[in-house]
């Protein structure tokens, strides 16, 4: 599988930018191949034309970091949600619960998942820590999502 990773940031650029690190680090974890990593800024159009070139380019698997909270330029869920064709909700409701142990800011990350084609699109917060413990929450589905998304025979046990 490969994996595509976008983070969202007006400020950050290579040099500070931590999350996108760490969400390299959870894909490769899960086996992915990494096909890009980029910075992309805090505007709606653009996040959604890198979402739909990476997903239309056959990437199995998109994943964001930053631009999910309440600030006025968060705008990743927005921009998520205009390229994909079926949300994938269980996906963001599980990274919420896994994060509800470690912040009381759980119920603040805006993020969602979804499907375009046959890539998954998922929307991770911004700190390093918080997408380790929210993508220790969804870890042990995605290589199960990614096989029936990707048409594949699969045991549902």
């Amino acid at each position: 599988m490969r994996a595509a990773i976008i983070t969202v940031s007006s400020s950050r650029g290579v040099e500070d930018d931590r999350g996108g690190p760490a969400l390299t680090s959870f894909a490769t974890a899960l086996g992915a191949e990494i096909a890009g990593a980029e910075i992309v800024p805090d505007d709606q159009l653009q996040i959604a034309a890198r979402l739909i070139e990476w997903s239309d380019l056959g990437v199995e698997l998109v994943l964001t970091t930053g631009g999910t909270g309440f600030a006025p330029s968060d705008v990743t869920p927005e921009a998520t949600r205009t390229v994909i064709e079926r949300e994938a909700p269980g996906i963001a409701e599980a990274m919420r619960r896994a994060s509800a142990a470690h912040t009381p800011h759980w119920m603040l990350s805006r993020g969602i998942a979804g499907i375009r084609g046959r890539s998954l699109i998922i929307n991770f917060p911004g700190s390093p820590k918080s997408i380790a413990e929210a993508g220790a929450g969804i870890a042990d589905a995605l290589p199960h999502a990614l096989t029936l998304l990707g048409g594949q025979p699969s045991d549902h046990g």
